[in-house]
């Protein structure tokens, strides 16, 4: 991931550490089945179109996006515990990115997504869409402020249960650098029992993807806050998963 508003990085990026992801093939796991590799990689250079298409929504920020508890909100304020989610994002020097896109979507307080697929059967939020987007500042930090979502049952095994987390989205300038992870809760029993989760090998590469609570930066009478940083390349980056074998 390289934005364009970042230092210069001089000669080839760090070594990915392939032990810090996941396998592509892990049985607990029920569709990576399908969808790991029967052969072995191959390393492949980047075509000029991933590296320079356009993405869209760099310049079309707007003044809620970043506000899950009122940009879709008609009737009053969503159901569940406020809070807001803060971090930065780095590269691999511990520099702060800044000007990157990141998208973030997730189920509602009862734990279900709004999207016509979905089989969950808790009730839907009138007051909750579920996703939204902001960019980062000069620093590489992000903020928003959502509704905490609820656990929700998977058909993975007879009675597993994905743990609350939210899904964040990031954006390079090319259709190539998007990067998609999972924030999990600190304190969340459940992340331990979770089949996504426990195919990560390192039990600190999955702390890395928990985000702890941060009551410095929470709202008195308000809002809980936690904060998620999130780390682009090196040998202990964010695990995304839309890039097992590295990023």
């Amino acid at each position: 991931m390289r934005n364009s508003a970042a230092p210069n990085h001089e000669g080839a990026f760090y070594q990915r550490d392939r032990s810090w992801h996941p396998p592509a093939f892990t049985p607990d796991y029920k569709t990576s089945l399908l969808r790991s590799p029967r052969q072995a990689l191959l390393a492949l250079g980047n075509t000029l179109s991933e590296m320079t298409a356009p993405v869209f929504g760099h310049d079309a920020i707007g003044a809620l996006d970043n506000d899950l508890i009122r940009n879709f909100a008609t009737s009053g304020d969503p159901v569940g515990p406020r809070i807001i989610v803060h971090g930065r994002v780095l590269d691999e020097d511990a520099r702060p990115v800044p000007g990157t896109l990141l998208e973030f979507w997730q189920a509602n307080a009862g734990g279900r997504y709004r999207h016509q697929k979905e089989s969950y059967l808790a009730a839907l939020d009138p007051n909750f869409g579920g996703c939204g987007r902001t960019l980062t500042d000069e620093q590489g930090s992000y903020w928003f402020r959502t509704i905490k979502p609820g656990p929700y049952p998977w058909p993975n095994g007879v009675n597993d249960w994905r743990p609350a987390h939210i899904h964040v989205s990031v954006f390079g300038h090319a259709f190539a650098q998007r990067l998609i992870t999972q924030m999990y809760f600190e304190g969340d029993t459940m992340i331990w029992q979770c089949p996504i989760v426990r195919g990560i090998p390192r039990r600190a590469a999955v702390e890395q993807l928990i985000a702890p609570l941060d009551r410095a930066a929470s709202l008195p009478m308000d809002a809980l806050a936690y904060k998620f940083d999130i780390v682009l390349r090196g040998r202990r980056s964010t695990m995304f998963e839309n890039r097992m074998e590295g990023n």
